[in-house]
């Protein structure tokens, strides 16, 4: 009898450790209260920073359409947006970044430096 009872025993182990694996709990980001703030003034900075690109593109592409409706082309470059009088001067870009213009096809993005 205590043969079966230990080979019963051993059974319910293995089966209780065969079943699915947990996940190992992961670490969590940005819920520290103590790191709260420093949180969301980076969150804001990023907003800021990604707010900034989109108007200043924006203001670009606009400007350089209304350059090829008056002018029949595109600028062959973004300064020539300033000269012509299309717009008061070029847009602010956040820190570090600059405009990167393609004058074939008339497209305007923000890239790192």
């Amino acid at each position: 009898m205590k043969p079966t009872l230990f080979l019963l025993a051993l059974l319910a182990l293995a089966a209780a450790g065969c079943g699915p694996k947990q996940e190992p709990a992961k670490k969590s980001t940005g819920e520290n209260p103590l790191t709260a703030p420093a949180d969301y003034v980076g969150a804001i900075g990023k907003a800021q920073q990604s707010a900034i690109k989109t108007v200043a593109t924006a203001s670009l592409d606009q400007a350089i359409k209304m350059f090829q409706e008056e002018k029949g082309r595109l600028p062959t470059n973004l300064t020539e947006l300033v000269t012509s009088g299309t717009l008061p001067k070029l847009p602010a870009v956040p820190n570090g970044m600059k405009f990167d213009y393609d004058a074939a096809s008339g497209k305007v993005k923000i890239v790192p430096q």
